[in-house]
C-alpha cells in the first residue's frame, strides 16, 4: 500500500480496543502517515467488550491516533450520542460513519431504512457535536452521500477545548500482592510447599456428599480443594456455587477450576465478579473440553475467548478494570492458575502458549498428570526463565483399566508403556495389589520431582478419596 502511494490509513470496525492498538502500532512501525482509528459500538453506546465512548476517546488520544471515530453497527441517533461523549474526552478530530439505520428483513434481503434526508440531518448534528469527518457505512448509497454533502457544505466544525492531558484516563490500580490475596497465594509467594486435591461437584443439587468429601480432605491436611468444572463436558453443579458452599460450610480454601467452554465473555465476567463477592480467591483457568466429548452430542460450544484471553481478563479485574478499560471499583483478589501440558506432542507450541499465559498474568501453573519425569524435567528446563510456581499433576492409578484409559482416551496425558505393564502385572494380584502399585508409582514420581516443583495437584481417580488420603500421608512422611 505504501509503495502504491496511499495518503493514510483507516482502521475501522474494531470492537476490541486492544486489537485496534495492535493495528495502530503495526501501521506506525512502517509509516508516519495519518491514521483514522474507528471503533464500532452497540445500542448502549459501548463496544461489545464493554469499552465506553469516553474510554475510546481517552485511549486513542493517548496512543496518538490522528483521527478518532466510530463506524458501523448502529444508526445515526445512537452514534450522535457517542460522538458527544467522545468529544468531551479528546481534542483530536472525530469521525462518524453510521449505518443507514438498522436493517430489516424484506423477503430474502436486508434493507436499511434510514432515508438520505434523515442521514443528512444527523450528519449536521454530528458536526455540531464535534465531528470533523462524516459519512456512512452499511446501507449508505450515493444518494445518502450527496445529501450529506449538500447539508454540511457550509458548516464549520466546533472547536474542542479538551487538552490531551485532561483526556488521559486514570491508570489501573495496583493489584493486591500475591501473598495477601489468599492462603494459597501466601504459600506460593513465600516458596512454601503446596498440596491441592481435585474433587467433583455433585451430579444433582444436594451438596451433602460433596461437603463430606471436602471435610475428609481438610482433615487430611490439604492446602486447597480444586473444584472441577464440568470435566469431560458432563453437566454438574456449577463450580462457583459449589466452591462457595464448601468454603462456607467446611472452612477450607478452594480453587475454582474454570473452563472457557460454554460461556461468553460477559457471562464469565459476571461469574468472576460474583465469585469475588462470595469470597473466592483462587482460580485455575482452562479452555475446556468440547461438548462432543460428553454425553450431549447435540450441544453447541461457546468459545468467546480461550484460557489465555481469560487470564488477561482476570488479571485486568485484579487491576480494577474490566476488559473495556472501565473501572470496577476495588480490584478483585484472584490468585490465577493456568494449565501446562508438559507432554504436548508439539512442545514448542505449548511453550509459546505457556509464555503467553505467564505474560497475561498467571501466578502459578498446574501440569498434566506426571508419569514420565524426564518429560517434566525437559519442560521445566525450557520454561525456567519465567519463574512461575509449578504444581505437578499426580494421579495415583487404581487399576489396569484406569492406566489404559489414561494412556489411550484422555487427551494431553501420557502414560509410558512401562507404567501400564507394571499395573498389568499388579492386577493379577487383585484390586488391592493394583491399588498399592499405583500408589507406589505416584510416590516414585513424587520423590523424583519434589525438588523441581513447588507442590502437587492430586487427582482422585473415580473419586476414590481413601487412595488420595493414603498418598498424602505417604508424601508427608517422605518430606
Amino acid at each position: 500500500l505504501l509503495a502504491g502511494g496511499v495518503d493514510g490509513f483507516i482502521l475501522e470496525t474494531f470492537a476490541d480496543i486492544e486489537e485496534l492498538l495492535a493495528a495502530h502500532l503495526a501501521v506506525r512501525s512502517a509509516s508516519d502517515l495519518p491514521i483514522i482509528a474507528q471503533m464500532t459500538i452497540g445500542e448502549n453506546g459501548n463496544t461489545s467488550y464493554g469499552t465506553s465512548a469516553e474510554t475510546i476517546g481517552e485511549r486513542l488520544t493517548e496512543w496518538g491516533a490522528d483521527v478518532i471515530g466510530l463506524n458501523c453497527s448502529v444508526g445515526p441517533a445512537i452514534m450522535l450520542d457517542a460522538v458527544e461523549r467522545i468529544a468531551r474526552a479528546t481534542d483530536r478530530p472525530i469521525s462518524a460513519q453510521p449505518n443507514a439505520g438498522s436493517p430489516r428483513s424484506v423477503g430474502d434481503r436486508q434493507i436499511y431504512l434510514a432515508s438520505p434526508e434523515y442521514m443528512a440531518q444527523y450528519a449536521r448534528r454530528m458536526i455540531d457535536a464535534g465531528a470533523r469527518f462524516v459519512g456512512g457505512c452499511c446501507g449508505t448509497t450515493p444518494e445518502h452521500i450527496k445529501l450529506i454533502h449538500d447539508h454540511v457544505a457550509s458548516l464549520q466544525p466546533r472547536i474542542s477545548h479538551v487538552t490531551v492531558e485532561e483526556s488521559v484516563s486514570d491508570e489501573a490500580a495496583d493489584p493486591v500482592s500475591l501473598a495477601d490475596r489468599s492462603q494459597l497465594g501466601t504459600k506460593l509467594a513465600h516458596g512454601q510447599w503446596v498440596a491441592n486435591v481435585e474433587i467433583l461437584p455433585g451430579l444433582g443439587w444436594r451438596p451433602d456428599e460433596m461437603l463430606e468429601r471436602a471435610k475428609t480432605l481438610k482433615d487430611a491436611g490439604v492446602d486447597a480443594i480444586n473444584i472441577l468444572d464440568s470435566p469431560r463436558a458432563h453437566s454438574r453443579m456449577g463450580v462457583i456455587p459449589a466452591a462457595t458452599i464448601i468454603q462456607r460450610e467446611i472452612d477450607v480454601e478452594t480453587v475454582v477450576h474454570y473452563t472457557c467452554r460454554d460461556r461468553n465473555m460477559l457471562g464469565m465476567i459476571n461469574d468472576l465478579l460474583g465469585g469475588a463477592a462470595a469470597g473466592l480467591r483462587n482460580i485455575l483457568i482452562v479452555s475446556g473440553d468440547p461438548p462432543t466429548m460428553g454425553p450431549y452430542p447435540d450441544a453447541t460450544a461457546v468459545f468467546d475467548i480461550d484460557s489465555i484471553g481469560l487470564t488477561n481478563v482476570v488479571s485486568r479485574l485484579n487491576h480494577g478494570l474490566d476488559p473495556g478499560g472501565n473501572s470496577i471499583g476495588e480490584p478483585t483478589r484472584y490468585v490465577i492458575g493456568v494449565a501446562a501440558n508438559h507432554t504436548a506432542v508439539d512442545l514448542d507450541r505449548e511453550i509459546k502458549r505457556y509464555a503467553w499465559k505467564v505474560d497475561a498474568g498467571a501466578d502459578f501453573a498446574v501440569t498434566q498428570p506426571v508419569f514420565d519425569t524426564n518429560q517434566l524435567e525437559t519442560f521445566i528446563q525450557r520454561t525456567e526463565e519465567w519463574q512461575v510456581p509449578l504444581l505437578a499433576g499426580i494421579w495415583p492409578l487404581t487399576s489396569l483399566r484406569n492406566a489404559e484409559f489414561l494412556a489411550n482416551e484422555v487427551p494431553g496425558v501420557a502414560v509410558p508403556d512401562s507404567v501400564v505393564q507394571r499395573m498389568k502385572s499388579a492386577q493379577r494380584g487383585g484390586r488391592k495389589a493394583a491399588e498399592a502399585e499405583g500408589l507406589q508409582i505416584a510416590l516414585e514420581v513424587f520423590e523424583a520431582i519434589r525438588e523441581l516443583v513447588q507442590g502437587v495437584h492430586i487427582s482422585a481417580p473415580s473419586g476414590d478419596l481413601h487412595v488420595v488420603v493414603n498418598l498424602l500421608e505417604a508424601m508427608q512422611a517422605a518430606r
